[in-house]
């Protein structure tokens, strides 16, 4: 088929794929989206945000293995497929367990064998149905952290698992506010111009002379430390990009033919920028989306890191590096590194998107 018969969306699509990186990037999205919606059904941790520690366990390497005492609990009802288990799953790692008649004897886990304290509790504790013929089989288990344990003890994978919510969650939050407040200011801006848009450029550049870091803190402080105001602060100081590209776009598409005769048939001011206008100029706004994105998540993980972000026990990337920078000096550098490598693969694949956007959209050089 000849090029010219094709639609630009068609041209833009053929383009992005053949670029290799920016549909390996955003596979890599897609897998996480997945994997931060069915977060407690894939994290081996079910409690909600992976909070069952056991300090005797703690900073554990990767592939540390334990047996677990496990107590019967109530089956996990389908909300808690979403949300996590209200009440944690009641466990000991132990070293060595006996069994005397009714009763059980179980070592509990420590570094130094020697040091075991040793404790005994009927059969019954677990229940009527607790035999010692299948007692085995049923309440100890192996239990294996693949990324190790964290300083307070808790499964380090759960935690990235879980943690991806909020990364994923903080840059669409943030990127739908930046759209909605940038658009808005910027079409307005470049339509009407005069006062108009002096006034919104103004406010532009004030905000844009603030260093970001610092005015998402501010705001912050203003709406209170939580989960949505970190997220309400980001999508906040993110819109002056998406403004000021808006305005350019709309500046240009309103001097052409299609919008002179839009205003000749008398249509509204309304419907012509939602209608004509910005349908037109959304290609670079898709494009700077991409990096805001992926900005979003490095500012949350900042702020994590400085105690105004996703606050405990919600695992975040940024607290999770917070928690354990000191471990690089202390011979866990992974402990760190893992939440780390995370943020550093998820920001490069938006960012490698972006760009494979940029070419994509760019149809006149095809």
């Amino acid at each position: 088929m000849d090029k010219t018969d094709q639609s630009l969306t068609g041209l833009a699509l053929q383009k992005f794929k053949r670029n290799f990186w920016g549909v390996l990037s955003l596979g890599f999205i897609a897998v996480l989206l997945f994997i931060s919606i069915f977060a407690y059904v894939l994290a081996p941790d079910k409690t909600r945000n992976a909070n069952w520690g056991d300090l005797s366990i703690h900073s554990q390497s990767p592939g540390f293995t334990v047996t677990m005492l496990h107590f019967p609990s109530d089956p996990t009802t389908f909300s808690e497929y979403f949300t996590g288990r209200e009440t944690p799953e009641q466990k000991i790692p132990i070293l060595d367990y006996e069994l005397k008649g009714d009763s059980l004897t179980y070592y509990e886990y420590t570094d130094e064998p020697s040091l075991a304290v040793s404790k005994t509790i009927p059969l019954s504790s677990f229940g009527k149905g607790a035999k010692a013929e299948t007692f085995t089989d049923r309440y100890i288990k192996e239990q294996k952290f693949i990324l190790g344990t964290d300083s307070q003890g808790r499964d380090l994978l759960s935690r990235l698992i879980i943690g991806s919510r909020v990364s994923i969650a903080i840059g669409f939050v943030a990127v739908f506010i930046s759209l909605v407040v940038g658009i808005f200011f910027g079409a307005i801006a470049g339509y009407y111009g005069g006062k108009v848009d002096a006034f919104v450029m103004w406010l532009v550049n004030i905000i844009w002379s603030i260093p970001t870091l610092l005015l998402v803190i501010a705001i912050t402080l203003a709406l209170g430390k939580g989960f949505w105001q970190v997220f309400v602060a980001v999508g906040l100081t993110m819109w002056v990009e998406v403004a000021r590209v808006v305005r350019g776009q709309v500046m240009s598409i309103k001097q052409m033919q299609f919008v002179t005769a839009a205003r000749a048939l008398g249509y509204r001011n309304s419907r012509i920028i939602f209608n004509h206008i910005l349908p037109n100029s959304m290609a670079p706004v898709i494009v700077i989306s991409a990096a805001n994105f992926a900005s979003a998540i490095l500012v949350e993980s900042g702020l994590s890191f400085l105690g105004l972000g996703a606050q405990p026990p919600i695992p975040s990337w940024g607290g999770m590096i917070k928690d354990h920078y000191n471990y690089i000096i202390l011979g866990k550098p992974y402990l760190a590194l893992a939440p780390g490598v995370a943020m550093l693969l998820l920001v490069l694949a938006f960012m490698m998107v972006g760009n494979a956007l940029r070419d994509a959209l760019d149809v006149k050089s095809e």
